[in-house]
């Protein structure tokens, strides 16, 4: 079942066309990536899902009807310009956060608290946002993000300003939150952790949808049907071959009839990142 639909959606700011013609399915329980580069049209579909700017035409359906503001409490969103008040104390402004989105004074208390332990910053429970790091505000700003359980989480590049450690974090929780049933919606350039998360993707280049579906069918899809050989040659120095398909059996009986010695072979999948490339080159 799709969490989300969008059907048919345009957007356009005067003459500029930032949407054109969108429609594509979020299916409920899964990660799926955002994609496209920058100006694509990426920011102003998150924005229509969250009804912070309207469809010129078309609509955004969740779990089956009609998008409402009530539907909108059921989402967190952590946009790209992160935005926390730097005079006010962290704990009171996540507090704050988490209360905006309906929980409790005592619930939000025990929720953040849990989350300030597991990501180590409980000591800064009383700081200002100020004195903390960009790293350590992101963590504060992913925490309210997702602190009140929603059923769909909207992630604009959320390892932004992380250093390897903390982004590996960040990834560890991403991949817990889905376990326990919540849609991820992953809005990145980072194409690794697109192939480490996404279970589906959709790239949107100059406007329009430019391919959707799941991520192992689409880097099927998109390769170059290659198969890389490994051997060992007669100095027993291990060397690869990539060699497309209806070549592999001739290079085989080479490879034997020279007395090199075949380890392995295996069909080559392309990287998200050389799809993406790909494909926004062939759009342009």
């Amino acid at each position: 079942m799709a969490i989300i639909e969008v059907k048919n959606v345009s957007k356009s700011f005067g003459p500029k066309v930032a949407l054109d013609n969108v429609s594509l399915e979020i299916p409920e329980g899964k990660i799926f990536g955002l994609l496209g580069p920058n100006g694509a049209g990426k920011s102003t579909l998150i924005r229509i899902i969250n009804r912070i700017t309207i469809a010129s035409t078309g609509e955004v359906w969740f779990q089956g009807h009609p998008i409402t503001e009530e539907d909108v409490a059921r989402i967190g969103y952590l946009p790209e310009e992160r935005g926390l008040y730097r005079k006010m104390k962290v704990g009171d402004q996540a507090m704050y956060f988490a209360q905006l989105k309906g929980m409790s004074a005592h619930d939000a208390a025990v929720e953040l608290k849990k989350w300030f332990v597991r990501f180590e910053i409980q000591d800064w429970w009383n700081k200002k946002v100020e004195e903390l790091s960009k790293g350590m505000a992101q963590k504060v700003q992913f925490i309210t993000t997702v602190v009140h359980k929603p059923s769909l989480m909207i992630l604009d590049e959320p390892f932004s300003g992380f250093d390897p450690v903390n982004a590996e974090l960040i990834r560890k929780e991403i991949l817990r939150l889905k376990e326990e049933g919540a849609t991820i919606i992953l809005s990145t350039h980072n194409m690794e952790s697109v192939e480490a998360l996404c279970d589906n993707i959709a790239l949107i280049n100059k406007a329009k949808l430019v391919v959707t579906g799941g991520t192992e069918e689409i880097r099927r899809q998109h390769g170059e049907d290659n198969v890389e050989i490994e051997y060992t040659d007669q100095t027993l120095d291990r060397r690869t071959l990539v060699v497309a398909r209806p070549q592999v059996n001739a290079k085989l009986h080479e490879l034997i009839a020279q007395d090199y010695t075949i380890n392995s072979f295996k069909e080559v999948i392309p990287r998200m990142n050389d799809i993406f490339i790909k494909l926004v080159t062939e759009e342009e």
